[in-house]
């Protein structure tokens, strides 16, 4: 089981979409949007964790185009996310107009988010934990997934959100709300690479 716990914190801290999101959102939008950010990545892991659990993201994958679309999908939708965070606090009408990112795109990440398949699938069928009851193991694993997941994204909002408390100059938060945005779109472009050009 710490062999499991160890693995899952690896492979959660590694910079994805999830984590840099949280950062990026924690810097623009503040505590209250990083929260609520989080809280809808973790309720769409749920239903990623299960469905992979249950096998359901094995008939997805079976289609040929679904893994491409789920890309298109993933990188569209951080796009959009990233433009958000690039222009938090723009004046520009049409972007500074909309409300901060919250629960609702959290959840919306996570069913493209092709990282989340990918460490769900390694959580569960790795490290056999109770190997005679395999809804038992995929609920304790769960656990401990949130165990580490939740403390781990939080931390990350925190890392966002002292940017933000560092009171700069409105430029110089530009220049960090636009690193971070491309810091997404980096993650996106570096899994989209490796996953079309394995090792």
């Amino acid at each position: 089981m710490i062999a499991f716990a160890i693995a899952v914190f690896f492979m959660i801290a590694s910079p994805g979409p999830g984590v840099l999101s949280c950062a990026g959102i924690g810097a623009a939008f503040g505590w209250r949007a990083g929260i609520n950010f989080a809280m809808g990545l973790c309720l769409g892991q749920l239903v990623v964790f299960f469905a992979v659990a249950a096998g359901l993201d094995a008939l997805l994958f079976a289609v040929p185009w679904a893994r491409t679309v789920l890309f298109v999908l993933s990188f569209g939708f951080l796009l959009y996310l990233a433009a958000r965070i690039a222009f938090a606090g723009s004046q520009i009408g049409f972007i500074g107009a909309k409300r901060e990112p919250g629960l609702t795109e959290g959840f919306m990440l996570q069913p493209i988010n092709t990282k989340a398949y990918a460490v769900c699938t390694a959580m569960i069928t790795g490290s056999g934990i109770k190997p005679d009851a395999y809804w038992t193991e995929v609920v304790v694993k769960f656990i401990i997934l949130n165990i580490i997941w939740v403390p781990l994204h939080l931390t990350w909002i925190g890392v966002g959100v002292w940017l933000k408390t560092l009171d700069l100059p409105p430029k110089k938060q530009r220049v960090i709300n636009v690193f971070m945005a491309a810091a997404m779109l980096l993650a996106v472009g570096i899994a989209i690479y490796y996953a079309f050009n394995p090792v």
